[in-house]
């Protein structure tokens, strides 16, 4: 998987139609808990709340391209590649179906709904509703969205090419990994341009796939998730997307859900910002690992904004959010 320089170039100006670049902030309070200079990167401010949107856009576009007499088109989904999918497809003028699993977060479902997609509810977890996704896209005849592809890589990797850009000698970007092509996008944007800035993976400990694959140097399943952020709640790898990252990052970090929920308190509190549980995990990742940062220059990836209501009263009775939190001890 590999792409140059115009063919990023070339992929966010498409994605630029339907997505603005999104901003990239230093915010000297986050800095305060971590001991080095944090900038935030915040595709909480897509359309979408989430950054997929934009892999969804290039998709979309080649589906066109190649299959013009597609009308329809299916994907399984936690929330964030499901909106994607709803927004794109209805761009490109296409029918969108997505499976969610049960117990999905009713906001997210609310939100695909009012996005145009026809919404199925199916299975106890991620991957339960992927198969029957794959099940019902031959019964539709629909066209079947992978939730890990080149083309959804592409067009995620214009996030990662604008903070490249717009931020200079970085020291490392913490990423966090759901299916991979969060991680993968910026991946592809730092070899296109030649940039030595060190690349962290990030997950949940009770969804550590992609850990296990990196430490295994394999493709390593695990048989259930236990986390609540649902961003991150992956129990099957993709092969590909292991390979890629297993070749390009420096390590993988875990974290547990406790750590993730004060990353929250932390974004919310210090710089007003709403981060989904997997949105918040990688300044969770840097917190963990702030004695290992001083003095660096960090970037950390803020993937999502889609918070639910019962997640928010936990946010805002957590210790973490009181003003006297401080983690520089």
């Amino acid at each position: 998987m590999h792409f140059s320089t115009q063919d990023l170039e070339e992929a966010a100006s498409l994605v630029h139609k339907v997505v603005q670049p999104t901003p990239q902030h230093a915010w000297p309070l986050l800095a305060d808990h971590t001991g080095c200079e944090v900038w935030i990167k915040h595709e909480n401010h897509t359309p979408t709340g989430a950054f997929k949107v934009r892999g969804g856009v290039i998709y979309m576009e080649s589906l066109k391209t190649e299959n013009p007499s597609c009308t329809g088109v299916i994907a399984a989904t936690t929330g964030n590649h499901g909106q994607s999918i709803a927004v794109a497809a209805a761009n490109a003028g296409l029918i969108s179906v997505i499976v969610v699993p049960r117990n999905n977060s009713s906001g997210k479902n609310r939100a695909m709904t009012a996005q145009g997609a026809r919404l199925i509810v199916h299975g106890e977890d991620f991957q339960e509703a992927f198969q029957h996704a794959e099940e019902l896209s031959e019964e539709l005849s629909f066209h079947m969205v992978p939730s890990f592809h080149s083309k959804l890589v592409l067009g995620v990797a214009s996030y990662g090419l604008e903070l490249f850009r717009s931020i200079n000698d970085l020291h490392t970007i913490y990423v966090p990994i759901g299916l991979g092509s969060g991680i993968c996008g910026v991946i592809a944007a730092r070899e296109a341009l030649g940039v030595t800035t060190r690349i962290v993976g990030v997950q949940a400990e009770g969804a550590p796939s992609y850990a296990l694959s990196f430490e295994a140097k394999r493709p390593i399943s695990t048989n259930r998730v236990k986390t609540f952020a649902a961003g991150l709640a992956t129990r099957v790898p993709d092969s590909e997307a292991v390979a890629f990252i297993n070749r390009h990052v420096e390590r993988i970090v875990t974290v547990n859900d406790t750590q993730i929920l004060e990353a929250q308190a932390l974004l919310l509190r210090d710089t007003h910002n709403i981060a989904e549980p997997a949105g918040a995990a990688a300044y969770a990742a840097l917190v963990k690992e702030r004695h290992r940062m001083l003095n660096k220059k960090i970037a950390v990836i803020l993937s999502g904004g889609n918070a639910e209501r019962d997640n928010l009263l936990k946010i805002l009775s957590s210790a973490a959010f009181e003003e006297n939190t401080d983690f520089n001890q």
